[in-house]
């Protein structure tokens, strides 16, 4: 008995570094790339534990979730931590990373999100890039979600260690993931004594075995469906065209910001749009209606709906519509508003579904020129 996904052909060093060299034009860089066979959250952590210890000062930024949990992987490996935490319904500015770096001349790293889904902002990387490399500091960026909506190119932002992640705007398969490693970050990490060795976590091995032996013999076994699906979706964005694929997000982030607008009843989370990240539109719910009951109706109507409520203390007031990847198109961000707008009235809340329809198509038609799908 045979299957597509059983008894396929050996996946080889050549191949793997042939997809690694994709991976690296999708990013504009000329860093080394390491794919690493698990999802995003092993290069996250094995970027910080390895360039990060007892001697680092970092700044920190929180704008999400996945700030916080950074925090606590550098205190965790020694560093001494200053976060800068903004409101979750802001972005952080360049002026507040100057501000914090003069009155912590001592920091030699910085930790940022890119693009945070859970909440639905995201941040001006070339901005904070500028800033942190006039100071000096080694530069991590978590790109996961914001890659392949927006762009993200480490070389021209200074960026030292930009983890990327397939399965959010890439919409290719979540076991996979990848990092771009500048020389500095290379040296930061060889110089760091706790840095991990001989472990699934440590960028070092790959580093010292697969990089500096020419890519000839791989660390071990390639999950290798995962790794067939992250080369089939970089060729799909290859073939749709970057600008493109981020065409569609940013339409579908307008669209669905202007139809929660028309539809009454929430509002945007994030306050300004050009804070607004192009993955995510996170909507609040006023303050008698529960966002995870609201998001639990309206999923009665088609389960597929990419909705979801807010994570942890964010669950009872926030909703996030997930337009990213395959989802990033007009025919889901109409049907996501059309069972708020449902579940919204059945509650007795005021909706317009009309005007979020009208609102969409009109924000959905001003890109021009891009080539957006209709969904």
């Amino acid at each position: 008995m045979t299957h597509p996904f059983l008894d396929l052909p050996p996946l080889g060093a050549a191949r793997f570094a042939a997809i690694e060299d994709r991976v690296a034009r999708l990013l504009g860089t000329g860093q080394d790339v390491v794919v690493m066979q698990g999802e995003a959250l092993l290069p996250l952590e094995g970027a910080i534990r390895a360039a990060a210890g007892p001697g680092t000062v970092a700044l920190n930024v929180v704008t999400g979730p996945y700030g916080q949990t950074f925090g606590d992987w550098l205190r965790d490996c020694g560093a001494t931590v200053h976060d800068l935490a903004v409101p979750f319904h802001t972005a952080v500015s360049a002026e507040q990373v100057r501000r914090a770096l003069a009155e912590h001349p001592e920091i030699d790293f910085v930790s940022l999100v890119h693009a945070e889904a859970a909440t639905g902002n995201t941040n001006p990387v070339a901005e904070v890039g500028e800033v942190v490399r006039a100071h000096g500091a080694l530069f991590y960026l978590d790109a996961v979600a914001s890659v392949g909506a927006e762009p993200v190119l480490p070389d021209a932002w200074g960026v030292d260690l930009c983890v990327i992640g397939a399965q959010k705007a890439m919409g290719g398969p979540a076991g996979v993931s990848a990092v771009s490693v500048s020389e500095r970050a290379w040296a930061r990490m060889a110089a760091n004594p706790k840095a991990p060795r001989r472990s699934y976590l440590s960028l070092l091995d790959w580093k010292e075995r697969w990089i500096d032996g020419g890519r000839k013999a791989l660390l071990h076994a390639p999950a290798q469906l995962e790794m067939l699906a992250l080369e089939a979706c970089v060729e799909r964005i290859e073939a749709e065209g970057p600008e493109t694929v981020m065409a569609r997000h940013a339409a579908a982030a307008a669209a669905t910001r202007a139809g929660a607008l028309a539809l009454g009843g929430v509002e945007p989370y994030v306050y300004e749009a050009r804070d607004a990240a192009p993955v995510a539109t996170t909507l609040r719910t006023p303050s008698d209606v529960d966002a995870s009951a609201l998001v639990a109706r309206a999923l009665e109507s088609d389960p597929a709906l990419p909705l979801a409520a807010g994570g942890g203390a964010l669950a009872g007031e926030m909703i996030r519509v997930n337009h990213y990847g395959p989802d990033a198109t007009r025919g889901v961000v109409l049907s996501c508003l059309a069972a708020l707008g449902a579940a919204l009235a059945e509650r007795g809340v005021k909706a317009d579904p009309d005007a979020a329809r009208r609102a969409v198509e009109e924000a959905w038609g001003r890109p021009a020129g891009t080539g957006l799908s209709e969904g």
